[in-house]
């Protein structure tokens, strides 16, 4: 399977999420693939151990059209979110993907969830790992959310 980790910003999450599918082993069957929007983000997500990586709007495009999972912040799928680093196309290209899609939700940059328990990072990071490890054995029977 192709995971697809997209962060933006410095990539500090998305850094966590790549440590977390590798310490899950997750990378001996799959590919994780890292992509930023912005260099920062995706030089810190190679650092982390992805297998390759590229930084911009179409390859958010392009990485998302070969994806069987994405991951990352929620705000990947709303234009104009990460303090505008997510275009439009960038949001739809994840929206309309046929990738199952694991999302962390963060609460800053002005677009609230509500109805959640306060999880530290961390908790969020563990708790996506999982949801995707799932996935992954899920695979065998060709099975897609």
């Amino acid at each position: 399977m192709r995971i697809v980790v997209i962060d933006g910003q410095s990539g500090r999450l998305g850094s966590q999420l790549v440590e977390g599918l590798l310490a899950a082993g997750l990378a001996e069957n799959n590919e994780i693939r890292a992509v930023g929007t912005n260099v920062l983000a995706t030089s810190s997500m190679l650092k982390a151990g992805a297998a390759c990586g590229a930084t911009g709007e179409n390859p958010v495009v392009v990485a998302c059209r070969e994806a069987d999972v994405i991951t990352g912040p929620i705000g990947i799928v709303i234009a104009d979110a990460l303090l505008g680093e997510i275009t439009p196309v960038m949001a739809a290209a994840v929206g309309q993907s046929r990738a199952c899609k694991v999302l962390l939700p963060v609460n800053r940059c002005r677009n609230l969830i509500v109805g959640l328990t306060a999880l530290s990072r961390t908790q969020l990071v563990e708790a996506a790992v999982s949801q995707i490890a799932s996935l992954c054995c899920e695979n065998a029977s060709e099975s897609r959310c």
